[in-house]
């Protein structure tokens, strides 16, 4: 194992012998971002069938829609939700376990900070 400093976008987006385009079974995060945003980023990097488990805090309905919105376009869909439990010491954290499901599309992954910016899944406001 090894730890990798570089944006997710960058190090999907390397030639396939110098970066990690669908390339990992697993992908952490924690205190990253929105879940379809973390998806999005989590996507180019996984293999089909990976996860990426994201650490986040209480559950929060409009955002795991979001993510619902934006799983197909991204190749992921929620699969899971585990409390993390008092036995943790975090009351309201909680696991998501988002699978990917199919081959990361060829527009991903959008240039650093786009999708944190401009996230999939988020409704309009009209």
């Amino acid at each position: 194992m090894r730890a990798i400093c570089e944006r997710a976008e960058t190090w999907a987006s390397a030639p396939p012998a110098q970066g990690g385009r669908e390339a990992y079974d697993v992908v952490t995060a924690r205190a990253v971002g929105r879940l379809a945003t973390l998806a999005e980023l989590a996507s180019p990097l996984l293999r089909e069938g990976g996860v990426l488990v994201a650490w986040k805090g209480r559950r929060d309905a409009e955002e795991e829609a979001e993510l619902e919105r934006a799983g197909e376009r991204l190749g992921m869909r929620s699969e899971e939700v585990r409390a993390a439990g008092r036995e943790s010491g975090y009351e309201n954290r909680h696991l998501h376990l988002i699978r990917k499901t199919g081959p990361t599309p060829s527009d991903l992954p959008r240039r650093p900070g786009i999708a944190k910016k401009r996230p999939f899944g988020r409704r309009s406001s009209v």
